[in-house]
């Protein structure tokens, strides 16, 4: 999957963001970024952003398969699939966002 349709799906699932009130970095691994605005009313998703609040470390496919329900967000984390840096209550609150 290209970081142009990770992009357009996360997009197409931003009001799912509403009440995040962080900004979240995800990086995909080779210089790919996506960022999720929950501060922004609505929500947005793109490929710029300032400092995060939280960086997850995933790669895209990964990525789809969280926000498909296909993956639980504990499980990438237990099995090394996704890394969380910066503020681990934001990416609880992001996990239960992509579970619903």
């Amino acid at each position: 999957m290209t970081i142009d349709q990770i992009e357009a799906q996360m997009k197409a699932r931003a009001l799912n963001f509403v009440g995040l009130g962080a900004l979240v970095k995800f990086d995909l691994g080779g210089g790919d970024v996506l960022f999720i605005d929950g501060r922004a009313t609505p929500p947005t998703v793109g490929r710029q952003g300032a400092a995060p609040d939280t960086t997850l470390t995933i790669s895209g496919d990964n990525l789809m398969k969280l926000a498909d329900g296909k993956l639980a967000p504990t499980l990438a984390f237990m099995t090394g699939k996704l890394k969380v840096s910066g503020n681990m209550g934001i990416a609880l609150k992001l996990a239960n966002m992509l579970e619903d």
